[in-house]
């Protein structure tokens, strides 16, 4: 497939810039490859789609205020700072992206905040036409350092969403499994999930587990090939525990439950994980799986997932597991329908 076989027009649909106040009472709509059929549920149904033994894995990783306000030194020139990713925690090395680029050279001192909040950091390396590696020169614990981050660091929401971030970002771009810092962007289907539905889940017998995939900004990269076997992902690291890829395999090998991917970062892992034997394979390590038609998924049985932005890696990899026509029905639905679409937005299942 092509790259413009993804593309469908977004003017006047519905794309809100925050989630609703109760996260469950989102739209849900259920795709069912076998049956080629489309339901308009409630999220807060999607307990009745689960059953015992069934596995719901999600995503527990934790967007970080990733967006630094700051001045170079001696010119007190205004630039702005993008954490992508911690390289040495030991060295507190990151690598970022900065603007204006052209002004921000290796050897350069960047001050963040000010008075007893201030931070500053060195600039140690060039690595792309945006990109830099620095150092932050913090006399404390890395904990203090994350502490001091939060503070002075505004949330990384997506880029087309036009509103600066509000301090009321640092909890609601996140997710109620969110417990491991290293994402620039929420997992976002885990948003629709609260505590109630939670334990309705469980009271049936799912059993809930987690993985850990620290989704970097490369989501929202562009696509510039028509060729899609032609673009390369960004790598981004993840983890899978012994008993999550022990209870995936459970439910596989028994042939009757299924495994649930709760967003398509979880899909990018689990399928990542897979052995020879077609199994799952705990540990840890970087992912850079693109994911489209036609793919043969090894591991995923059934996918919780938003609506996605026209010809973005994301609406391809559902488009590989619920399959071309019905997903691009669906998007026919949602915008008829009045869905919600993208970060903020509804919610699909695929069945």
């Amino acid at each position: 497939m092509k790259l413009t076989d993804f593309r469908y027009e977004i003017e006047g649909l519905n794309i809100p810039d925050a989630p609703l106040k109760e996260r469950d009472s989102a739209k849900l709509m259920v795709l069912n490859r076998a049956e080629q059929t489309i339901e308009h549920r409630n999220f807060s149904d999607i307990h009745e789609y689960l059953n015992e033994g069934d596995v719901l894995v999600y995503n527990n990783t934790k967007v970080f205020p990733a967006r630094l306000d700051g001045k170079k030194e001696k010119t007190e020139a205004d630039i702005e700072v993008f954490l992508l990713r911690e390289l040495q925690p030991e060295n507190m090395l990151w690598d970022v992206l900065v603007e204006p680029a052209r002004k921000i050279r290796i050897g350069n001192k960047l001050y963040f905040g000010e008075g007893e909040d201030e931070l500053m950091a060195e600039v140690v390396d060039n690595t792309t036409s945006r990109g830099r590696t620095i150092r932050f020169l913090f006399d404390g614990p890395n904990h203090e350092l994350y502490e001091r981050l939060d503070s002075l660091g505004k949330m990384p929401l997506p880029p087309y969403i036009e509103r600066e971030p509000v301090d009321e970002d640092k909890e609601r771009y996140q997710t109620v499994f969110a417990s491991e810092r290293g994402a620039v962007a929420a997992p976002t289907a885990g948003m629709h999930f609260t505590e109630d539905l939670l334990k309705k889940i469980k009271a049936k017998g799912v059993h809930i587990l987690p993985i850990t995939l620290h989704i970097g900004w490369g989501t929202f990269r562009n696509v510039e090939v028509e060729d899609l076997t032609k673009h390369r992902m960004d790598s981004e690291n993840y983890f899978i525990s012994q008993d999550t890829s022990d209870q995936i395999n459970v439910a596989l090998k028994s042939k009757k439950h299924k495994v649930i991917a709760m967003g398509t970062s979880v899909v990018r892992a689990i399928e990542t994980s897979v052995m020879a034997s077609g199994m799952s394979k705990q540990g840890t390590g970087w992912t850079d799986k693109f994911i489209y038609p036609p793919y043969q998924f090894k591991i995923t049985e059934s996918l919780i997932t938003n609506f996605h932005r026209p010809e973005s890696t994301l609406l391809m990899l559902g488009a590989a597991f619920a399959g071309y026509d019905l997903l691009m029905k669906a998007y026919e639905e949602a915008k008829e329908n009045n869905y919600r679409l993208f970060s903020f937005g509804d919610a699909m299942m695929v069945i």
